[in-house]
């Protein structure tokens, strides 16, 4: 009897295991199955950008790499990421060897779509892996009945099927799936408690690209905090007698290795100085070619209000305002007119006070792998937020791993919402073509009524996940894109300011996100009383 009892619940197990492993597989494969047929849809100047890197890193020798510059998109990642180039162009080389040809610039024949359009599609496989694992670290005992009361099922339709990655990726062009790959599978390691695995992965992701130094202060206050330092007294303080030498040294050679591999031929070469220039541009201005929906966009606009009424009331010399303009699309350094410029150097101390108080509260109350993911995400919101030259694409930094609190936190849910529906919808002016409109409008509308219909259904005890403000403002993006794509284009006004409709974007978008990183500010303080937790 006792026998025959095991065998049926061994026999169940493998059941549950067998049906898990057939919903995700299917969502790969669909999602999968979506990109190919993306393959033939608009591409940007980032195409060109990948292509040109592949023909630099194929043709030259590693002292050449980051000094050519025939074309304009010279190479400006991490050593490691040169190298992933470097691979790829010797399997390009069997599709069409012209493009690893340097002088073949804006060069996009059909053999080269399908290459570069399918090195994306392959290498997110190593995204679709991490999102398994992530979906292993929610995933709870008694995972039965309905899929859509399944933490690891939502969590899964929410990375998998991203918005954001399809659009940037499948039809705008990058390899950001691949890059976010690295950084959920480190992610998932510390939920785990692989620390050392985690921190060789953060390490390498670093490497390949360093806008990932925007969530460095979570790792490694995290990885000190918890990892370093082995005890806690009795009322949850740190221990100082219990830091681990032996472990702090692993941290440290690891890391210390991976940047060693990374950037140590261009040690030998004497040439950090010129890999540096090209990694930190900080002469290409504050702002990107679209405005990234954050504080500065409601700095410029500000600014851009108070010259025009200066110049009403003839308190601004119409000549004293500059030509150029922050809306005109291009990267450009620019000056303010009536409020004070914005340098660098200001960027950074601002993105410094901003994240201070979510790492400070890391290091007082770790609150285990979910406290480091808070963290991470403000970190990551923050240098959104305030940072010098920032692209509207980073917003997806924050938006996938606070896709593994959305279905932990009922609260982390509603923030969700906010942030990745108005994330979402400010990469919009990336796709500018009209034969692109109805994709990523369609596309849009499908991730985000099943984003809002599954976390409702996960956390239907709940209550609602989101105010009725904060549902009129989502509804409030309904009209804007008419306006934008609909109304404006019939007016007078698009000869005389055709790039209204991005600043309009832009400012709408950006009230959202604020609005968002600081619900997440409120709640991981709120995190920190015992009490509020219970009411989760």
């Amino acid at each position: 009897m006792a026998a025959s009892r095991g065998g049926n619940v061994g026999t169940s197990s493998r059941s549950k295991e067998s049906d898990a492993g057939g919903w995700f597989v299917t969502l790969a494969l669909g999602v999968s199955l979506l990109k190919c047929l993306l393959i033939q849809t608009y591409h940007s100047t980032d195409f060109e950008v990948h292509r040109n890197w592949l023909a630099v890193t194929h043709s030259l020798p590693i002292s050449r790499w980051y000094y050519e510059s025939t074309s304009e998109w010279t190479l400006d990642y991490p050593p490691f990421f040169a190298w992933f180039e470097y691979l790829l162009s010797n399997v390009a080389q069997y599709f069409d060897p012209e493009m690893l040809k340097i002088e073949n610039l804006n060069y996009a024949t059909q053999a080269t779509v399908y290459f570069q359009r399918f090195s994306v599609i392959v290498t997110d496989i190593l995204f679709i892996y991490a999102a398994k694992q992530c979906c292993s670290c929610v995933s709870k005992k008694n995972d039965q009945g309905d899929l859509l009361e399944k933490p690891s099922f939502v969590l899964a339709v929410l990375l998998l099927w991203n918005f954001g990655l399809l659009i940037v990726d499948h039809i705008h062009f990058q390899y950001n799936g691949f890059l976010s790959g690295i950084m959920l599978l480190s992610i998932a390691r510390l939920f785990q408690a692989r620390y050392a695995e985690s921190s060789f992965l953060f390490a390498t992701l670093l490497n390949f690209k360093h806008i990932y130094l925007y969530i460095a202060p979570a790792y490694g206050i995290y990885l000190l905090r918890s990892y370093c330092f082995t005890g806690n007294n009795p009322d949850g303080s740190l221990r100082w007698r219990s830091f681990s030498a032996l472990r702090f040294i692993t941290l440290a050679l690891i890391v210390s290795s991976v940047f060693a591999v990374s950037f140590g031929p261009f040690i030998y070469l004497g040439q950090i100085p010129q890999v540096l220039t090209r990694l930190f541009p900080f002469k290409r201005g504050l702002c990107h070619a679209y405005w990234a929906p954050n504080f500065w966009a409601l700095y410029n606009a500000a600014d851009k209000a108070l010259s025009i009424i200066g110049v009403k009331l003839h308190l601004l010399d119409p000549g004293s305002i500059q030509a150029s303009s922050m809306t005109g699309g291009l990267v450009q350094e620019f000056k303010h007119s009536v409020l004070p410029s914005i340098t660098p150097l200001t960027t950074l101390l601002f993105t410094g006070i901003s994240i201070l108080p979510s790492v400070l509260c890391l290091w007082f109350k770790p609150r285990g792998p979910q406290g480091f993911l808070r963290c991470l995400i403000l970190c990551a919101l923050s240098s959104f937020m305030f940072g010098w030259h920032v692209h509207e694409k980073a917003i997806l930094l924050a938006i996938l791993p606070l896709s593994i609190l959305s279905v932990i936190s009922a609260r982390d849910a509603g923030i969700y919402l906010l942030l990745a529906t108005t994330g979402h919808y400010s990469l919009f002016p990336l796709l500018f073509t009209a034969q692109e409109l109805p994709i990523k409008v369609l596309l849009m509308a499908i991730f985000t009524i099943f984003s809002v219909t599954f976390l409702r259904a996960l956390f239907r005890k709940k209550g609602p996940l989101l105010g009725s403000l904060e549902t009129i403002y989502l509804c409030g993006l309904i009209p804007l894109e008419i306006f934008c794509e609909i109304v404006f284009p019939l007016t007078s006004w698009q000869q005389k300011l055709p790039f209204f409709p991005l600043l309009l974007t832009s400012v709408y978008c950006a009230v959202g996100v604020s609005y968002a990183w600081l619900r997440l500010y409120i709640s991981q303080f709120a995190e920190l009383t015992p009490a509020k937790k219970k009411n989760l």
